[in-house]
């Protein structure tokens, strides 16, 4: 539905290519037997199917990955098949798709379809893939990254002075069972 660009394409092959041996397995979760390994050259371009629609409601345009390098969601350039003006593209979050491979054991023959878990009206009621929601979709995204890494540090820090005050107390006790075993001998020797 649109054209790929040489140098974007290439891009998207490189950076993209190994980043679905788990992320794109565990983020949208594959109809059948996951294959453990998927393209993102031949996810890039994959029919869109929407729960209402036995013919394709679009394509794959774009993979949007977090920081984590997980897939978030796809974006999905439906061109005019939605009857609307002009071409759109909608974000479709992780969980919300899946996806289903054919041909899956010969790299030249492997076809990727996604289904979207929504009807065209749900599809057309997701956020549109505009600059506005990237600036807020990242923000948002480098900001949990933030609390969790902050979460993850006080978590540690917690899990250390729990520790440390543990082995304080084993210490303690390990004394005091010393010191009784001392007196317990010293008496024996009376």
């Amino acid at each position: 539905m649109s054209q790929r660009k040489p140098l974007n394409h290439a891009i998207k092959q490189t950076s993209l290519g190994i980043l679905f041996a788990g992320g794109l397995a565990v983020a949208g979760s594959a109809v059948a037997q996951p294959q453990g390994l998927y393209s993102a050259d031949e996810l890039l371009d994959a029919d869109v199917y929407a729960t209402s629609s036995s013919e394709p409601i679009g394509d794959v345009e774009d993979i949007l990955l977090d920081n984590d390098m997980q897939v978030r969601a796809l974006v999905i350039d439906t061109g005019t098949l939605l009857d609307f003006k002009g071409e759109q593209q909608f974000v479709i979050e992780s969980g919300k798709f899946t996806v289903e491979t054919r041909d899956g054991n010969s790299l030249e023959e492997m076809e990727y379809r996604v289904n979207v878990d929504l009807s065209e009206e749900q599809v057309a009621e997701q956020p549109q893939y505009t600059n506005d929601w990237w600036q807020n979709a990242r923000e948002g995204a480098q900001q949990a990254w933030e609390d969790t890494k902050e979460g993850a540090a006080s978590a540690w820090e917690t899990t250390q002075e729990g520790a440390s005050r543990a082995l304080d107390r084993i210490g303690e006790a390990l004394e005091n069972v010393g010191e009784r075993t001392r007196k317990a001998a010293d008496r024996s020797t009376e």
